[in-house]
């Protein structure tokens, strides 16, 4: 109970309650929605067939100054509204161009200048535009956004509630840093502008457009707010309650008033979307069709007209709880008739006290009374308290008009119901979780549900077993480290480690043992057996080499250093299982085979290769082709150990890298028979085939050296590494 009252009351937020909320306030937007065609508003369209007939837009503002007077004095429409901003100046008449030459070129001459004081005005587009609106009710829209850089581009109206309206306050006013208005002389001449910002949900589904939002400590109206006003006459906005009614506890703001229309509203000020319907529920008129008198006067004899786009190209189509892809500027519609209609929900901060006081006394009720029942009386009980939540919560939307949130409560009812029903299984279950938190830790949840299912057969006890180990290791730490900030540092550690680990563990399964610095020690074979552990071994070395290549485009980005790994594999029969001391204890593999394939990592730099396999893990891996990298001995071994370079799969592998691999076999055989004329002479075509494979680069100079120094004719073409 607590965990959902803790939610309630803005303590922390699930988001999982959340989001069960919005699908709950959607159902019922969607039945409870009046439907049909509010005639009273008319949505002017620049949609395909507009943009196909007058042009690409923005169209110029000659004739965007011709339409507003079409539309006033030859339709006679109520009010305009503009779900578009005029933010750069309209410059195709060559106005500019002649401006520059009556100022410079054509400044002395009498006949240009007399007959460019003439035609000027008909040239100025911005004018023509603006004369048009000047006198008329026009609403103009533009939008405030939040980068981090974000610009003050143009203009903005005067703010509807100066600073310091309300000061002393607690109201979360969603804020704003820069804003994109409309051309300044533009805005001198309509009668008001609003803002087209909608606040969307975190699931991308707009619900809720901020009434007034706060900008630089001034408040600013929405574009729907503006035109009622103007249809109103402009009266002010008069926000409300009035101080002397709050608490010093309670500074929220329940409702906006404008003349003889309140508009409710929530803790942000903003009011819920009264959506009549679905995309359609206001006539659309193809702007073509007006420009071009296709349309009866009666259409838009004192209308609403708002001037927005369907056309996809013109991105203004947003998610709503009525419909996917639904036009923004049928959205400004459905609030301006709410808010004429007195139809808009309410939804004020108050209402979070009483969701608080809903869940206290139902959660303290059940949590008494279900235990003390029977399991089935305890079923009626619950179902019986669901229910009266659920009709009490239509009531206060049918009968109140207020959104009473839901989700919290029939969760919380649920849960109570679940705990006490599930208890025993709970108990009877507990050693599978103990189990399962055991081995989550190191392997991926799908081997540990194989686990839990018969957890009898596994253990922590160390045992023998043939496992494949890896290694992976960062190359260039340092210098790393050195080239970045601590907090870029940990984000690059971070996103690496995260990157190669779900690879390991997520998509060859494997057992994730320890990091070591930005090193990284993996396994295959245990806890549960593998029978392909060498080949899931080999593929995930390979996946995280390719991995790195992406990571490198995001690192690249951000100007971060380039990221190289080397990755050393190698099987064998080791001791796996629970080990350390009484301080610390792990889960983890020793023995011969773990040392040997930490060397190879160790190695993977001196070849040039990015991965380096043991003998053992080749001869398991039957469908993957290799290329023969050398015959080391490695520190505190005595025998030689021929080790590979996985290549991909053979479905993979084209054939000019099977014939590259043969020229490379021929090479290593001249290599090793002391051959270094063939050898050199291969090595040289092979670069030539692969420039970029540094492997061919380090034989070419041993063959120099062998050249200078030539080995004792028993020579078996071994190679000892005093190093680690």
């Amino acid at each position: 109970m607590l965990f959902f009252v803790g939610h309630v009351a803005r303590f922390y937020q699930a988001r999982f309650i959340t989001q069960l909320d919005n699908i709950i306030y959607d159902t019922r937007l969607r039945v409870t929605m009046p439907g049909g065609v509010d005639p009273r508003i008319v949505i002017l369209d620049i949609d395909e067939k507009s943009l196909g007939e007058i042009g690409r837009w923005p169209w110029g503002r000659d004739l965007m100054a011709r339409l507003v007077k079409k539309l006033f004095d030859q339709y006679g429409i109520r009010v305009l509204g503009f779900d578009v901003v005029w933010a750069e100046r309209d410059t195709s008449s060559g106005i500019d161009t002649l401006d520059a030459l009556a100022e410079k070129d054509l400044k002395h001459v009498a006949t240009f200048q007399d007959l460019y004081r003439k035609i000027r005005p008909s040239l100025d587009n911005d004018g023509l535009f603006a004369t048009a609106m000047h006198g008329r009710p026009v609403v103009l829209g533009y939008y405030f956004n939040s980068e981090e850089r974000a610009v003050k581009a143009n203009a903005i109206p005067e703010p509807v509630l100066p600073k310091g309206t309300f000061a002393g306050r607690n109201i979360p006013f969603t804020r704003w840093v820069g804003y994109t208005g409309n051309l300044p002389e533009y805005l001198e001449n309509a009668a008001a502008a609003g803002h087209f910002n909608p606040l969307v949900d975190f699931d991308g589904v707009s619900r809720r457009v901020p009434m007034i939002l706060e900008f630089d400590g001034a408040y600013y109206e929405s574009l729907s707010l503006a035109m009622v006003r103007a249809i109103l006459g402009m009266p002010k906005v008069v926000p409300g309650p009035p101080e002397r009614q709050l608490s010093k506890d309670y500074g929220g703001l329940e409702w906006l008033k404008v003349g003889p229309v309140t508009i409710p509203v929530d803790e942000t000020a903003s009011a819920l979307i009264p959506y009549r319907g679905r995309r359609g529920s206001f006539p659309y008129i193809s702007l073509a069709d007006v420009i071009k008198d296709r349309i009866q006067p009666e259409q838009l004899q004192g209308k609403i007209a708002l001037i927005g786009t369907t056309a996809p190209g013109l991105l203004d189509l947003r998610s709503t709880p009525v419909d996917s892809v639904y036009p923004g500027v049928e959205i400004h519609a459905n609030l301006i008739a709410g808010m004429l209609d007195r139809t808009l929900k309410e939804k004020p901060p108050f209402m979070l006290g009483a969701e608080v006081i809903l869940l206290v006394i139902a959660g303290v009720t059940l949590a008494v009374l279900i235990p003390m029942l029977s399991a089935l009386w305890a079923t009626v009980a619950a179902i019986l308290g669901v229910g009266s939540i659920v009709g009490l919560n239509v009531a206060v939307w049918a009968k109140g008009d207020m959104v009473l949130p839901l989700a919290s409560s029939v969760l919380m009812i649920g849960a109570l119901y679940v705990m006490n029903m599930a208890y025993g299984y709970f108990v009877e279950s507990r050693s599978k979780r103990q189990f399962t938190e055991l081995f989550g830790q190191y392997v991926p949840p799908e081997l540990v549900d194989r686990m839990a299912a018969d957890p009898s057969k596994y253990n922590m006890e160390p045992r023998s077993a043939q496992l494949t180990i890896l290694f992976s290791d960062v190359r260039g730490f340092t210098s790393i480290s050195e080239a970045l900030k601590p907090e870029e540092l940990r984000e690059y550690i971070n996103e690496y480690l995260t990157t190669m680990s779900s690879i390991i563990r997520s998509r060859y399964r494997g057992t994730l043992d320890k990091y070591i610095g930005d090193a990284i020690m993996a396994f295959w074979g245990a806890p549960v057996e593998d029978a392909q552990h060498a080949r899931n071994g080999v593929l995930a070395g390979l996946e995280m080499q390719k991995e790195c290549e992406a990571l490198n485009a995001k690192f690249a980005a951000r100007g971060w250093p380039t990221l190289k790994i080397g990755v050393g594999l190698n099987s064998g029969t080791v001791r796996v299982g629970d080990m350390g001391s009484q301080v610390r204890r792990a889960y983890t593999a020793m023995g011969d085979a773990v040392n040997v394939a930490s060397r190879l990592e160790g190695r993977t730099k001196a070849y040039g290769v990015g991965i380096l396999v043991g003998e053992a893990t080749r001869g398991l891996v039957k469908d993957v082709v290799f290329r023969e990298v050398d015959r080391v001995k490695v520190k505190g071994k005595d025998e030689a150990l021929t080790i590979y370079e996985p290549l991909g799969l053979e479905s993979e592998i084209g054939n000019s890298m099977q014939d590259e691999l043969k020229l490379w076999n021929q090479t290593l055989r001249a290599y090793r028979g002391q051959q270094w004329d063939p050898a050199e002479l291969n090595l040289l075509n092979l670069s030539r085939l692969n420039p970029d494979c540094a492997l061919y680069k380090v034989y070419a100079q041993r063959v120099v050296e062998k050249r200078r120094a030539p080995p004792p004719p028993d020579w078996d073409g071994v190679m000892a590494f005093d190093e680690k």
